[in-house]
């Protein structure tokens, strides 16, 4: 009854003290208050639901237990991490966005492209990570370089069709106007059309982020050494170690919301000059 109690009042305070920060002035301490008390207010519910309603660790386990394993598992949790965050989606995604976005301004320049790579484009992109992933780990072996090769398929597409409607971005008066200064295609490229397009690039970037890590975790599920955020999930399931896969979960959200978050930061940088900078 006790863990019930603490439940209903964390859920109380959270709640009480996020709508006390929507009512305070905008601000950036507030607006990265907001999400963690609401985060650290979850996180106390869950374990007060839990403990409370005694719920069997094999269906949900705690977060003190999820914390106990991780910090138990650092080895394993790193190893995995390493094998498929940076060589499988980080890899794939690099090669991925670099190669969409040289295929985008391959497009640019020679329009009829556009109307032959685009609808093979749409057609890659519609097919099914579960059965890509089995052809690509007989192609590429068992190593991270199959679920870099599924990554790759995966980040390609948002990336080149963002970049190509970017590249499109600028409208006629801008161009003329370029033309009238007697720039060319490649000047009215770096000068114009790319800065123009960099919202819609890092877009495609963001987008890439999620996609990478879940592509290369998935494709894990269908051959994979013994090592690996996909490898450890799936053989934890079967072994009723639910502690395990969660602790994966978290260091898998943790990883995707830093890369989204990195991603984010370097889009204000470079497009502070677009309205969806401005505060």
């Amino acid at each position: 009854m006790g863990w019930i109690v603490f439940a209903i009042l964390a859920w109380i305070a959270g709640l009480s003290l996020n709508v006390w920060l929507a009512r305070q002035r905008p601000s950036r301490g507030a607006s990265l208050a907001a999400p963690l008390v609401f985060g650290i207010t979850l996180i106390a519910v869950w374990e007060g639901v839990v403990r409370g309603f005694d719920i069997n660790q094999v269906l949900l386990p705690a977060p003190s237990v999820i914390a106990t394993r991780m910090a138990s598992s650092l080895d394993i949790l790193w190893v995995d991490f390493v094998q498929t965050v940076i060589k499988g989606a980080l890899s794939g995604y690099i090669i991925g966005c670099s190669a969409a976005f040289l295929t985008a301004l391959a497009i640019d320049r020679f329009p009829f492209l556009q109307r032959g790579l685009l609808p093979v484009g749409n057609f890659v992109a519609a097919l099914p990570i579960i059965g890509m992933a089995p052809i690509m780990v007989m192609w590429f072996g068992f190593g991270w370089q199959s679920k870099a090769a599924i990554v790759v398929v995966m980040v390609f597409f948002p990336m080149l069709v963002n970049t190509v409607q970017g590249l499109q971005a600028s409208d006629a008066m801008q161009r003329d106007l370029m033309r009238t200064y007697a720039a060319g295609y490649w000047r009215t490229l770096l000068k114009l059309r790319l800065p123009a397009a960099m919202p819609f690039v890092f877009n495609g970037l963001k987008i890439g982020t999620t996609l990478a890590l879940i592509g290369a975790i998935v494709a894990e599920f269908f051959g994979s050494p013994v090592l690996g955020m996909g490898f450890r999930i799936s053989t934890s399931v079967g072994q009723l170690a639910l502690d395990l896969v969660w602790a994966e979960i978290v260091v898998a959200a943790i990883a995707g919301s830093a890369f989204y978050g990195i991603m984010a930061l370097i889009e204000g940088r470079v497009t502070f000059w677009h309205p969806s900078q401005r505060n």
